[in-house]
C-alpha cells in the first residue's frame, strides 16, 4: 500500500495544482494588501498571504549599490516615509538612486502620515511601525519554505522621461533577473511594466519568464501616447487597438487600468489569445462586475472584497498562507 500524503504535502500539491492550471483565477494583493497593511512592506506582504492570494503584486527600485528593493515610487515617498529621529520627511524624498541600501533602511516606511489624502484613501490601513523598504531577496527568503507556492508580479519602477532615476532598462532588468534566478524563483515570478523597454529586455535575457504589459491614459500617467513607453511600438500602427498592441509586443497579459477596460476590448484581448488582469480594482461593485466579464485575475488593494465576490460566484479561493513575523 502507497503511504498517504502528509497534510503539508496535500496542501502543496493542491496549491500546486491549483497555481498551474491555466483557466484559474488570479488573485493579486497590489503591493501587497495597501488596503491592510503598509504597502510593499513584508508585513503587508504576510497580511495579503494571510487573507489569501494567487499572487503578491509588488514594486521594485534598484539602491545606488544596486540593490533590488521593493518601493512603489522612485524617490522615498513623503506621506509614508520616517527619518531615524521619527520625523515625517520632507518633500520632495531622496531618490531610491541616490541611497545605498543601508541608508534607506534606516528610514521607516510603516504608518502613514495623518491628514494626508493617501491616509483618508486607506484609513483601514493598520500601521506596523518600524517597517524598512525591504529587499526583494528578503520577501523571497521570507517564502522560501512556505507549503503555498505563491506567485510575484514584479514591477519595474522606471520612466523614460526621468532617466536619471533608475538603471538602463537592461541593467534593471538584469539586477532583477539575478535575484529571481539565484533565488530560483523563476517559475513564480511575472514581470509587468508601464515602461515596455525592460519587458524587451527580460524577453532577451530569460524568454520563458512570462512579461505582463501594463497600461494606462491617465493624467498621473499614459503610456500609449508616446512610443518611448512601449518599446518604439505605436498605437496607430495596430489600428488603435491595444490588444493588438501587448500582443506585438509579445507579451501574453494585458493589465489595463480598470476604468478603462471595455467588455469589447476584453473579447477582442481574449481572441487574441491574451489574459486579461487589470489594476487596481477596489469598489466591490466594479470587481463584481469584472470577474463576471470573465476577466484572468485582479490586482486590488482588498483581497479580501476580492474573495468575497468570489466565493458568491462559487470560485475556488486562493489557500490562505500563515508566515511569523520576525522577532524584533
Amino acid at each position: 500500500m502507497r503511504p498517504l500524503l502528509s497534510r503539508a504535502a496535500l496542501a502543496l500539491c493542491l496549491a500546486s495544482a491549483a497555481l498551474c492550471n491555466a483557466n484559474a483565477f488570479d488573485l493579486q494583493g497590489h503591493r501587497g494588501a495597501r488596503g491592510m497593511a503598509p504597502e510593499n512592506s513584508l508585513a503587508g506582504f504576510r497580511q495579503a498571504l494571510a487573507a489569501g492570494v494567487t499572487t503578491l503584486e509588488l514594486d521594485v527600485g534598484v539602491t545606488r549599490d544596486a540593490q533590488v528593493v521593493i518601493a512603489h515610487d522612485s524617490r522615498l515617498n513623503p506621506d509614508l516615509t520616517r527619518d531615524a529621529s521619527g520625523a515625517w520627511i520632507a518633500v520632495p524624498g531622496p531618490a531610491l538612486r541616490t541611497l545605498t541600501l543601508a541608508e534607506l533602511q534606516r528610514f521607516d516606511v510603516g504608518r502613514l502620515k495623518p491628514g494626508t489624502k493617501y491616509a483618508e484613501t486607506f484609513a483601514e490601513q493598520q500601521p506596523a511601525d518600524g517597517e524598512p523598504v525591504p529587499t526583494l531577496e528578503a520577501l523571497f527568503q521570507m517564502l522560501r519554505t512556505s507549503a503555498v507556492p505563491v506567485r510575484f508580479n514584479v514591477e519595474t519602477k522606471l520612466s523614460p522621461l526621468t532617466p536619471e532615476l533608475a538603471p538602463e532598462p537592461e541593467a534593471f532588468a538584469r539586477a532583477l533577473l539575478d535575484v529571481v534566478q539565484r533565488h530560483g524563483m523563476s517559475e513564480r515570478v511575472t514581470v509587468q511594466s508601464f515602461d515596455w523597454r525592460t519587458l524587451r529586455a527580460v524577453q532577451r535575457l530569460a524568454p520563458a519568464l512570462p512579461i505582463a504589459a501594463l497600461t494606462a491614459r491617465l493624467p498621473s500617467i499614459d503610456n500609449l501616447s508616446d512610443a518611448r513607453w512601449t518599446a518604439g511600438l505605436r498605437l496607430q500602427d495596430h489600428g488603435g487597438s491595444v490588444p493588438r498592441l501587448v500582443k506585438a509586443l509579445g507579451a501574453g497579459i494585458w493589465s489595463p487600468f480598470h476604468g478603462e477596460l471595455t467588455e469589447a476590448q476584453l473579447a477582442e484581448a481574449k481572441a487574441l489569445g491574451l489574459k486579461v488582469i487589470p489594476w487596481t480594482v477596489n469598489e466591490p461593485e466594479r470587481i463584481d462586475r469584472l470577474i463576471g466579464w470573465g476577466v484572468d485575475g485582479l490586482i486590488s488593494d482588498h483581497p479580501l472584497r476580492v474573495r468575497e465576490a468570489m466565493a458568491r460566484r462559487g470560485m475556488a479561493l486562493p489557500a490562505p498562507v500563515s508566515v511569523p513575523a520576525p522577532a524584533r
